[in-house]
């Protein structure tokens, strides 16, 4: 079978378990990215498998559950949800978090940036658009053969997540003034946590979905601001739970305020 740039696969090594599109092909190797989870691989052409719906886990329960939008008492209050700068240095993956925010009727801005420049203008952004919610997210990946898990050069992107945060706490040192969610599939979520994020990924070094990391955003800008936040249902409502995210307790974002 012939693939092209663009098509829908899987592979047959992998049981078929992710979907992926071609977005470049060389000679007999081509270069994939995941449609749901934030992985970018490479894979011969004679290990891929036209995507089948029939082939994967049904994507669609997933979506209605965290697509819903959280139920508020409008007859008599009124609520100002906390504002969210999302910089991803991936476009796609960007795009669909930016509709996400739209669906929970959320104030977000997004920057596509890779991974690499994200602390060198993080400060600038955050004293531009004042956030409340900052989400440093992209591409990561650990090689055990680079090193243990505690080494920061075993993985391709944890450095720079680290220094992105680390930049943004110079710039708001409080954890519940400017809540921190970093990290891609598989980051060294211990760095990612001391180096001051709030939430990160990935305590068990698995891949996480496309929306987790705006799925803790949308829920912590509708949080309310003088109540602590339910750590654990948070995290439940992540595709893979504690093992793809993990975080501390602190406040939400949202004032509620009346009469309406």
């Amino acid at each position: 079978m012939e693939f092209k740039v663009g098509d829908l696969v899987t592979r047959n090594s992998h049981n078929n378990d992710i979907i992926f599109k071609i977005i470049k092909i060389e000679g007999e190797l081509c270069h994939l990215k995941g449609v749901n989870i934030r992985l970018i691989v490479d894979s011969q052409i004679s290990d891929l498998k036209q995507y089948n719906d029939e082939d994967i886990e049904e994507e669609k329960p997933f979506l209605e559950r965290v697509n819903k939008p959280k139920e508020l008492n409008r007859d008599d209050f009124f609520y100002l949800p906390g504002k969210i700068l999302h910089i991803d240095s991936d476009k796609d993956y960007l795009e669909r978090c930016l509709d996400y925010y739209k669906k929970m009727n959320i104030w977000a801005l997004g920057i596509n940036e890779a991974e690499i420049d994200v602390k060198n203008n993080v400060k600038d952004l955050l004293q531009e658009y004042k956030p409340n919610i900052l989400v440093i997210t992209g591409h990561d990946v650990y090689s055990p053969k680079k090193g243990e898990k505690n080494d920061i050069n075993a993985y391709k992107n944890s450095k720079y997540f680290a220094d992105a945060i680390e930049k943004a706490r110079q710039y708001e040192g409080s954890h519940e003034k400017l809540i921190i969610i970093a990290g891609g599939c598989s980051s060294y979520y211990e760095k990612l946590i001391t180096s001051g994020a709030n939430f990160a990924s990935s305590p068990k070094r698995i891949n996480i979905h496309a929306l987790d990391p705006a799925i803790i955003a949308a829920n912590m800008a509708l949080a309310d601001i003088n109540k602590d936040i339910d750590l654990k249902e948070i995290l439940e409502k992540t595709k893979y739970g504690k093992d793809g995210m993990g975080g501390i307790i602190t406040k939400g974002t949202m004032y509620v305020g009346y009469p309406r």
